[in-house]
């Protein structure tokens, strides 16, 4: 049986979550809502669609800052609870899932208003318990076919839909834009709460987001491109609904986009856009399922919900939590009435987007180091206060049953977390490490956990490891030794470099060590001081003997065990950026809890050899210069006549028992060893140049 403890298969790529969340957006909101908006406020829906979006843009902007800082299954589960607690967590992951179930069953039973046109007959109920059945059969198979069965369902719904737009724009009939706020603008802002719902599929990437290749650019980049389709779509198709459809037959017409097209060229353009209206309802449906899952696997993780939840199938997806949503979504379809409850869920969502803006500040207030998410929602702290104030008033806007229901579902969330969960976790949010006077209930166990997704979400772009590790002493400790000795030979090549007094480093070396905050594991430890100096700077230990070295596990989160470390990493870094200094401890984590690290370090014959095992091998080569091979032709060369591939570097020159950072004049020598890193396809090139033909 698969365990517990195993993460899901990153698979999903940049296109495959804007497919989710487009697909996740254009269904009814297009394709059933604009009859019901149209009746209440007129010809002017097109301005409540605007009106939703810029209450749901804060909302987007926060996502993607949590998303990018907290990729993980959950979603906005997992960042109320580990902003708020696991009471505000239990209340929001409760509340989405059976908010998404509903939305799931209102898709698929919505299917109905078009499939019944040329087929009256057919029993819809079933049908879509069958549909159901099928995308939960595919989310079985892994994120990544459902992610691909998703690209082909949003690829033909924007083909098709780019066929309407296009030719519906030049048959417009701009008579009917005459009386746009004939119904007043009140009533025009108020059916923005009604339209709502079509953008809410934009946020439900983040729920899968621990699935996403590279976060920190495709979560949000994800999330904008979908919101730009959205807007673009709703803001041109709802003018040509307007503009093709006489108001007496638009209002209250289940079918807008059928009919407009019926208008614009006959019966076959119906079918073409009712084939359209399905493929989008099955669109929606499918990222729906997956997105939902996700939420009691999170829950279930967190030991908010029983623990079978948490297990993954041998296809490394929450099979259990597929199944009871799938369970759930079929008990909606043939018991209830999802077409009247599923809107009452949007005003439940409206309350979480406002509590994800206030988890932004949270987190933020919080000043804990390892929240370092890649993308900054701007306008801080003002574009969060209008996203949670704009969501609630909409609320109101919504009548009192939505009001009802949102109080409902927080009450459900309550009673589950008091009776259930409470005694089950150890956890509070960021919340404590802001609020102090709360009391000293700061849950230490979150900084650890965002330090391992640290670890997990690996190296940005700028963050100069490379070139810390290639330009990094190493010394070779070949007899016995103590932690104590090793720091005192680390705080004096710190000083020569840094001039910094010794004195000081080494106390602060130890102090960290000390009060656990030097992270061990896996025979390696990692001390480590962020002061005001201009650059990271690396010193590292090979030590054959070992060595004890007794602190409390940063990354793991254990006591260290009496193993000895052989591979000491001392980092200094540049106190304004702890992000950076975080990544750049995480990365070596990451390669020190490699299987057969140690092995590998204590076999290296040459200190290039133990360099050669941190860097990136498609990142780093190593060349001696040696006049009977390929590399001679560079002895006698000043770097700055090198021709190097571009994004490569020459980063140190090993003289003997020197090490040369190399300058423009400085001219290479028979027999030095260069270090050069780079980009793969600039090293590869270097490879076939310089090594191969040898």
């Amino acid at each position: 049986m698969a365990q517990s403890s195993k993460t899901l298969k990153k698979e999903l790529s940049l296109f495959k979550i804007y497919a989710l969340a487009t697909g996740g957006t254009l269904s009814s909101g297009f394709f059933l809502l604009p009859g019901l908006a149209v009746t209440q406020a007129g010809s002017a829906i097109m301005v409540s669609y605007l009106i939703a979006a810029l209450h749901l843009v804060p909302a987007v902007f926060c996502m993607a800052e949590l998303s990018t800082a907290m990729p993980r299954a959950g979603g906005i589960y997992y960042y109320l609870d580990r902003s708020m607690g696991p009471l505000m967590g239990t209340i929001g992951g409760i509340g989405t899932w059976l908010a998404l179930i509903l939305k799931t069953s209102f898709a698929l039973i919505g299917m109905g208003a078009y499939v019944g046109l040329f087929f009256p007959n057919l029993p819809i109920t079933p049908t879509a318990v069958a549909l159901a059945l099928i995308f939960g059969w595919v989310n079985l198979y892994g994120a990544k076919k459902t992610g691909g069965f998703q690209v082909i369902l949003v690829v033909a719904l924007l083909a098709i839909l780019a066929w309407f737009l296009g030719l519906g724009s030049f048959q417009l009939n701009f008579s009917h834009f005459t009386a746009l706020f004939e119904k007043g603008f009140g009533s025009v802002y108020a059916t923005a709460g009604l339209v709502y719902i079509s953008y809410v599929g934009l946020t439900n990437i983040a729920s899968v987001s621990e699935e996403v290749k590279d976060p920190e650019r495709n979560l949000p980049l994800g999330m904008f491109l979908a919101l730009g389709t959205a807007i673009l779509i709703y803001g041109i198709g709802t003018s040509v609904l307007v503009g093709i459809i006489p108001q007496d037959v638009f209002q209250n017409d289940l079918t807008p986009v059928a009919t407009a097209a019926e208008i614009m060229v006959g019966h076959w353009g119906a079918v073409i856009m009712s084939i359209a209206a399905v493929l989008a309802f099955f669109s929606i449906s499918n990222a729906a399922i997956l997105s939902a899952s996700r939420y009691p696997l999170a829950m279930s993780r967190d030991h908010l919900i029983p623990r079978f939840f948490r297990i993954l199938n041998k296809h490394r997806t929450p099979k259990f939590a597929i199944l009871a949503t799938v369970a759930l979504i079929v008990f909606c379809i043939v018991f209830l009435d999802p077409t009247k409850i599923a809107k009452l869920a949007s005003a439940f969502q409206l309350l979480l987007f406002a509590l994800c803006c206030l988890a932004v500040i949270i987190m933020r207030e919080s000043q804990l180091e390892a929240y370092d998410p890649g993308y900054h929602s701007p306008l801080y702290p003002w574009l969060q206060i209008v996203g949670m104030l704009a969501p609630m008033y909409l609320i109101v806007e919504m009548g009192i049953y939505p009001t009802l229901f949102t109080l409902g579902l927080v009450t459900v969330g309550i009673f589950w977390f008091v009776y259930y969960a409470k005694d089950k976790v150890e956890r509070d949010g960021a919340i404590y490490h802001y609020f102090a006077r709360l009391g000293e209930k700061r849950y230490q166990g979150l900084d650890r956990e965002l330090r391992g997704i640290l670890k997990e979400k690996g190296l940005r772009e700028e963050d100069p490891f490379d070139i810390v590790i290639a330009r990094a002493t190493i010394l070779d400790i070949k007899g016995k030794t103590t932690f104590e000795h090793l720091v005192d030979k680390a705080s004096a090549e710190f000083s020569n470099r840094l001039g910094i007094s010794k004195d000081k480093l080494k106390e602060n070396f130890m102090q960290g060590t000390k009060i656990g905050a030097t992270p061990v594991s896996h025979g390696a430890a990692l001390p480590h001081l962020r002061l005001n100096i201009r650059k990271p700077e690396v010193l590292i230990f090979r030590t054959q003997k070992g060595v004890i070295v007794e602190v409390d596990e940063e990354f793991i989160g254990q006591q260290s065990s009496q193993e000895p470390v052989h591979a000491f990493f001392f980092l200094i870094s540049p106190e304004e950026n702890p992000g950076q200094h975080l990544r750049l401890l995480a990365q070596i984590a990451g390669q020190v809890d490699e299987e057969g690290f140690i092995k590998e370090w204590l076999a290296a014959k040459e200190e290039h050899d133990l360099r050669e095992i941190l860097l990136r091998h498609e990142h780093y080569l190593h060349l001696q210069l040696l006049p009977d091979d390929s590399t001679g032709v560079l002895i006698g060369k000043a770097v700055k006549e090198l021709h190097m591939p571009e994004g490569s570097l020459l980063a140190i020159i090993h003289r003997g028992k020197e090490i040369i950072i190399p300058r423009g004049r400085t001219v290479l020598m028979k027999n030095d060893r260069l270090t050069i890193i780079g980009a793969p396809t600039g090293i590869l090139e270097l490879n076939q140049q310089y090594v191969d033909k040898d």
